[in-house]
């Protein structure tokens, strides 16, 4: 929704790693190898992903990043990525959401959609990674003055328009 209301790509860390994949790159091949483990792709392997990703001709007018950055050293990167190009960030959405709301949504996708990785196991080992990782970065886009707040509790539509307010208002800023 925000990507196409900007006219601006939808940049995932998660299609970025399954295009190396599938494309057989090498760093493809080196995520691979750590995903077939099950364990995270390293900084170093992500960061490059995202600077490739980031120079490709659709970015130069704005993007939109999703997954990325997850921990501070990444935002850090980022920061050097974007000085290179000679980009900003316009802001930074922290969607705010109650764990047990966070919860009640995988259960209710796990029992509409089966998907093996959403149950209360999986749940649980995600928010331990978030408090230990992601959750740093609150205070670190907060203290620059990017981080924008957005209720993500509500319908649908109410969350998106929520959404497109903040985006509008950081881009007339």
């Amino acid at each position: 929704m925000i990507s196409e209301t900007f006219a601006i790509p939808h940049i995932s860390t998660g299609d970025i790693f399954r295009a190396n994949v599938k494309g057989e790159t090498p760093l493809g091949k080196e995520a691979k190898g750590y995903m077939d483990k099950g364990e995270l792709v390293p900084d170093s392997v992500t960061n490059r992903m995202v600077a490739d990703r980031l120079r490709q001709p659709d970015a130069e007018n704005g993007f939109l990043l999703d997954g990325y950055p997850r921990n501070v050293a990444q935002a850090h990167t980022l920061n050097g990525m974007l000085a290179m190009l000679d980009e900003t960030l316009d802001t930074v959405l922290h969607f705010s959401v109650p764990d047990d709301e966070l919860e009640a949504r995988i259960a209710k996708r796990q029992s509409e959609e089966g998907r093996a990785d959403d149950d209360a196991a999986v749940f649980q080992r995600r928010m331990r990674e978030y408090r230990a990782q992601t959750e740093d970065l609150i205070p670190f886009y907060r203290e620059v003055g990017m981080l924008v707040d957005v209720d993500a509790v509500g319908s649908i539509d109410e969350v998106q328009e929520r959404v497109l307010t903040a985006c509008r208002q950081a881009s007339t800023a």
